[in-house]
C-alpha cells in the first residue's frame, strides 16, 4: 500500500525523520519496517491511484532512495543505531538529501534535513536556499508540519540521537492529509526503563543449595574450568608463542590436606588479570569461556575443534557446595602481577589483593584453594579425590595429577640375639645379623587419568584388545564383552560412541535405571542416570559411552533436557545397537548368540511389546523351539526357509513347557503334513509374537484357536459334517453355555476331541498366565476367556459310539455322562483348567470302577481258588520260638 505514497515529498521526509529515531530495527527487512512506520502517520490524498499489486517491487527505484538511505541508517548489519546516528546524523541527512532526486522532493528533503541536523550546510550543498524552498507551492505546509514534529530536538540542541523522538502520541493513530494543520506539541507521559535487580545472598544460596543435586560435582566443575584455562592458553599460544616461553607444562594438579580439610587445585593455564577476576568471578553467570568462544568465532578461528567446556558461568560457585571459603590466586601472562581473589559462602562481597608472598608466586596459571566445611572434610582424603577424578574427569585432554601416598619395600639389617652353648664357667650371648623387609612411605604426584578416550580415534586404528581393555576399566568388568560397536555420527547431530554387549547379565528386565550408558560432553562425565532418554528399557543391558558437544543440558549439567536432538540421538543409538546384535547372530560361532539369547532374549521380547517402530529390527533376532528343530532354537528366517510351498502362514502354539507343546493334540494334522510349528514356551513368547502379527508377509497363526485353515477342504469333509450335524447339536445341547458351538475338527487325527479358543479370545496358555496375576481384573478375565469351540474327530471310536447313541437313545444317562467326561478331559489335554477338578476326578473314578467291575470280576474267583490250592493254610495257631541272646552267642562261636 506504500509504493505510490513514496512519490510524495511529504512521505519521503517522514521516512528521513523515522530513520533518525533511536531504535534498533530487528526486522529482517529494515526498509519494510520504516515504510510501515511512516505509513502510520501519512495517508496520500484520495485522488491517488490505487497501489500496484506488488508494492515492494520498486524499492530499488531511484525515486525511493530516501527510504533506502533511511533504512541503511538503522540496518542490523551496522553498529548500534544509537551510536551510529549520534555520530553521523549530518552525514545521514546529507545522504538522504542527495538521494532524494530532483525538483520539489530534493528541495523539501534539504529543508527538513537542515532543520534536523542544525547545519545549514547540509541544504546549501545539496539544495537551493530555504527561500526557494518556501516559494514552491505545497512545500511550505509539508515543511512546517515536519518542523513542528521535530521542534523538540531542535530546541534541545543536542547531537544525541536518543533525543530525536517522534511524538508518537500525537501522530500514531492519526492520519494527516497534505493540507492538515501542524501537529500538537504536547508531550506524552514519560516511559521509565529499569534494570532487573538481584539479591546476591539469595542467589548464591540458590546456586549452592538448589542447583546441584550431588556435592561430588564440585570437583568436575573446577577441573573443567582448569581444562578450559589450559585450552585457552594452547589456542592463544598459536599466534603468540611468548605466552608459554616459561616452559611450564600444561597439566592440572590436585593436592589435599586431610588434617586441615583443604583441597588445592592448580593449573598452568592462561590465568586471569585483575579485571578478568572481577568480570568472571565477581559476576554471577558470566562465563569467561563463553566470551572466549565468541571471540574465536568473530575472529574466524572457530574452525579449530574446540574442547572448551564451560558455558553457563556458574561452575566456579559449585566450590561453595563443600567450602566455607575459597581463595583464587592467579597469574596471567598478560600481567606482571599476581592477584588473589577471596570469597566466603555466607558473604555477598569478595576481596581482591595483589600477591606479595614470594613463596606463593606462580609462573603462570591459577591456584584454587578450598577450605572445606566441617561435614565435608571427607573430600580431602587423597583416595576420595582420586576416585572422583576417575569418575568425572577421566578423559580430560590434559594430564591430572593427584598427591598420593606411595610406598616401596627394602631389606634392612636387624640385630637378633642368639644364646651360645653353655660352658663350664659362664654362658655367652652372640649377636647375629639378619635382614628384614620393611615398607618405606612417601608422597608423590600420580597420574590419575591414564585411560585414553579411544572413541576419539579412528575405529580402524583400534584393536579388539583395546576395546576389551577399555570396557573392563570403564565398567569394572573382568570378562570380555560379546560384541562392540564404535561409530561417529555427523550431520544435524554430531556425537561419538562405543557400545558393548556384556557377556553376562546383571540387570533385571524391570530395571529402568541401570547406569550402563555414560554420557560425556567434551570428554567430561555428565551422568549415567537416565530413564529411557538415550535407550529404551528393552535395550537397557547395552553398555557404552556417548560423547557429544551439542547435548542440551540444564545449568547444573546433570540432567539431559528433552529435545529434538536427544530424540535423534536415541534413534541412532538404537539402530547401532541392533546392528551390533545382528552381527552376533550372523557369527559363524552359534554359541555366541546362544549365550546372548540366554541372557537377553527376554529383553528383545519386551521390545516387541514396547517398540512397534523397530519390529523389523527385532524380529530377525528372535529365537524359538519348533516341532522340527530337535530342541534347538531357530530363527524366523530359518522357519520361513523351511516352509512348504503350499504353506502360507507361520504356525505356533503356546504352552507351559516344551513337553506339553510336543504332545498337544493340536499338532496331529500339521505333523502329518510336515508343517513346522513354533513352540512358545516362555511366558513372554506369545505376547511378543502377537504384537509382531506378521513376518515377511507371513501371518502368525495360533493353531489352538478356531478357524484354522489347512487348505484341505473337499466334498468328503462336507458329507461328514452333514452326517455328524445331529451329533454336534446333541453334544452342544448337553454342554450348554460351556461352549459356543461344536464342530467337526480338521486338526485331529488320533485324539477324539479338542477344545479350541475363540479367534479373539485368550489361548489356554494366556488364560493360565492371566489367572496367575494377583491384581488381575476378574471381569475382564471372564470376558476374554469367552466361550470356546468343542471340536470332535469323527474318525475316532469314541465319537462314533456317541454318534450311535445320539441316533438310538439320546437320553441315555451313561451317554450323557460320557459327553461330560469327554469335554472336561479335552480341557485338560488342550491346556485349560477344569472349573471343578474334584468333580471330574469323581466321574473318572466311577467310570473306572464300572469298567473294572465288568471286565475283571469274572477272573477274580478262579484266582482265589488257585491261591488256596498252592498255599494251604492250617487253622491251628503257630507258636513262635523265643531265642535268648546267650544262645545266639554260643551258636556264633560254634
Amino acid at each position: 500500500m506504500f509504493a505510490h505514497s513514496l512519490f510524495y515529498p511529504s512521505f519521503q521526509l517522514l521516512l528521513v525523520e523515522a530513520a533518525l529515531q533511536p531504535h534498533t530495527v530487528v526486522n529482517r527487512n529494515p526498509t519494510i519496517f520504516l515504510l510501515r512506520k511512516a505509513h502510520a502517520i501519512y495517508t496520500p490524498p484520495s485522488s491517488v491511484a490505487p497501489p500496484p499489486q506488488k508494492p515492494y517491487r520498486r524499492l530499488q527505484n531511484p525515486r525511493l532512495a530516501v527510504a533506502v538511505a533511511a533504512a541503511v541508517a538503522v540496518s542490523p548489519r551496522r553498529i548500534r543505531a544509537e551510536e551510529m546516528l549520534g555520530a553521523s546524523r549530518r552525514s545521514v541527512c546529507t545522504a538522504a538529501v542527495a538521494a532524494a532526486g530532483a525538483g520539489s522532493r530534493r528541495r523539501a528533503a534539504a529543508g527538513v534535513a537542515s532543520a534536523v541536523s542544525g547545519d545549514s550546510s547540509v541544504s546549501s550543498s545539496s539544495a537551493p536556499p530555504r527561500s526557494v524552498i518556501n516559494g514552491e507551492p505545497g512545500v511550505p505546509q509539508i515543511q512546517k508540519r515536519l518542523l513542528s514534529v521535530l521542534a523538540a530536538p531542535k530546541i534541545i540542541g543536542t547531537d544525541n540521537a536518543a533525543s530525536l523522538k517522534l511524538r508518537e502520541g500525537s501522530l500514531v493513530g492519526r492520519r494527516y492529509e497534505s493540507s492538515a494543520a501542524a501537529v500538537d506539541s504536547s508531550d506524552t507521559p514519560p516511559v521509565e526503563k529499569h534494570e532487573y535487580q538481584a539479591e546476591v545472598n539469595r542467589l548464591m544460596d540458590l546456586i549452592v543449595h538448589s542447583l546441584y543435586s550431588n556435592k561430588e560435582v564440585f570437583l568436575r566443575e573446577l577441573v573443567s574450568n582448569a581444562s578450559d584455562a589450559l585450552d585457552k592458553l594452547r589456542y592463544l599460544s598459536v599466534t603468540d608463542p611468548d605466552l608459554i616461553k616459561d616452559g611450564a607444562g600444561l597439566d592440572i594438579r590436585i593436592q589435599t590436606d586431610k588434617e586441615n580439610g583443604i583441597i588445592t587445585i592448580t593449573d598452568t593455564g592462561i590465568g586471569m588479570t585483575r579485571q578478568e577476576l572481577v568480570d568472571s568471578l565477581g559476576t554471577i553467570a558470566s562465563s569467561g569461556t563463553a566470551k572466549f568462544l565468541k571471540a574465536l568465532k568473530e575472529s574466524q578461528e572457530a574452525g579449530v575443534d574446540s574442547n572448551l567446556i564451560g558455558q553457563f558461568g556458574v561452575g566456579f560457585y559449585s566450590a561453595f557446595l563443600v567450602s566455607d571459603k575459597v581463595a583464587v590466586s592467579t597469574k596471567s601472562p598478560k600481567s606482571d602481577k599476581q592477584y588473589v581473589w577471596e570469597g566466603e559462602a555466607e558473604s555477598s562481597s569478595y576481596t581482591i589483593r595483589e600477591e606479595t608472598d614470594p613463596e606463593k608466586l606462580l609462573p603462570r596459571g591459577t591456584r584454587l584453594t578450598l577450605y572445606l566445611k566441617r561435614e565435608d572434610k571427607g573430600f580431602a582424603h587423597p583416595e576420595k579425590i582420586q576416585k572422583l577424578v576417575k569418575n568425572y574427569s577421566q578423559f580430560v585432554s590434559f594430564p591430572i595429577y593427584t598427591w598420593q601416598e606411595k610406598g616401596y619395600t627394602k631389606e634392612v639389617e636387624v640385630d637378633e640375639p642368639v644364646e651360645a652353648k653353655k660352658g663350664d664357667d659362664e654362658t655367652k650371648t652372640e649377636v647375629k645379623k639378619k635382614t628384614k623387609t620393611v615398607v618405606e612411605k612417601y608422597w608423590d604426584w600420580e597420574l590419575t587419568n591414564e585411560t585414553q578416550p579411544i572413541w576419539l580415534r579412528n575405529p580402524r586404528e583400534v584393536s579388539t584388545e583395546e576395546y576389551n581393555e577399555f570396557y573392563k576399566k570403564t565398567f569394572n568388568e573382568y570378562m570380555d564383552p560379546l560384541a562392540s560397536s564404535h561409530f561417529t555420527t555427523e550431520g544435524e547431530v554430531e556425537f561419538r560412541s562405543i557400545l558393548y554387549v556384556p557377556a553376562t547379565k546383571k540387570e533385571d528386565i524391570t530395571d529402568r535405571k541401570t547406569k550402563n550408558i555414560r554420557l560425556y560432553v567434551k570428554r567430561v562425565f555428565i551422568s549415567d542416570d537416565f530413564d529411557g532418554e538415550l535407550f529404551p528399557r528393552y535395550l537397557s543391558f547395552v553398555r557404552g559411552v556417548v560423547d557429544s558437544n551439542d547435548l542440551p543440558l540444564n545449568v547444573s549439567r546433570e540432567i539431559l533436557q528433552e529435545s529434538r536432538i536427544v530424540r535423534i540421538m536415541r534413534k541412532r543409538l538404537v539402530r547401532k545397537a541392533f546392528d551390533m546384535i545382528l552381527g552376533i547372530s550372523c557369527s559363524e560361532n552359534r554359541d555366541d548368540y546362544e549365550r546372548f539369547w540366554e541372557n537377553y532374549g527376554k529383553f528383545l521380547k519386551l521390545g516387541c511389546m514396547e517398540d512397534k517402530e523397530n519390529h523389523k529390527r527385532i524380529a530377525p533376532l528372535l529365537r524359538f523351539f519348533s516341532s522340527q528343530s530337535n530342541e534347538e532354537l531357530i530363527s524366523l528366517d530359518e522357519y520361513v526357509e523351511n516352509m512348504k510351498p503350499e504353506q502360507k502362514d507361520i504356525y505356533y502354539i503356546a504352552a507351559d513347557s516344551l513337553s506339553s507343546a510336543k504332545h498337544a493334540p493340536f499338532l496331529e494334522k500339521l505333523n502329518e503334513k510336515e508343517y513346522e510349528v513354533l513352540f512358545l514356551v516362555d511366558p513372554m513368547d506369545e505376547v511378543s509374537v502377537t504384537n509382531l502379527n506378521s513376518y515377511k508377509d507371513k501371518r502368525f497363526v495360533d493353531i489352538s484357536k478356531e478357524d484354522l485353515d489347512l487348505g484341505d477342504k473337499n466334498e468328503e469333509k462336507e458329507e461328514i459334517k452333514q452326517e455328524y450335524s445331529q451329533t454336534c447339536d446333541w453334544i452342544k445341547k448337553r454342554l450348554g453355555d460351556k461352549v459356543a458351538r461344536v464342530d467337526i475338527s480338521n486338526r485331529l487325527s488320533s485324539s477324539p476331541c479338542v477344545l479350541v479358543a475363540a479367534k479373539f479370545g485368550w489361548s489356554a496358555n494366556m488364560e493360565r498366565l492371566m489367572r496367575a496375576q494377583s491384581m488381575g481384573d476378574m471381569s475382564s478375565l471372564d470376558f476374554m476367556r469367552s466361550r470356546k469351540v468343542f471340536e470332535i474327530n469323527p474318525e475316532h471310536e469314541i465319537i462314533k459310539g456317541l454318534n450311535a447313541a445320539c441316533r438310538t437313545n439320546p437320553d441315555d444317562p451313561e451317554a450323557l455322562k460320557a459327553v461330560d467326561i469327554l469335554f472336561e478331559t479335552s480341557m485338560i489335554s488342550s491346556g485349560f483348567t477344569p472349573d471343578n477338578p474334584a468333580e471330574l476326578s469323581g466321574k473318572i473314578y466311577e467310570m473306572m470302577s464300572t469298567a473294572m467291575a465288568s471286565k475283571w470280576a469274572s477272573h477274580a474267583q478262579p484266582a482265589e481258588m488257585n491261591l488256596q490250592r498252592d498255599s494251604p493254610v492250617s487253622s491251628e495257631p503257630i507258636e513262635a520260638e523265643v531265642i535268648e541272646p546267650e544262645m545266639v552267642d554260643e551258636n556264633q562261636k560254634k
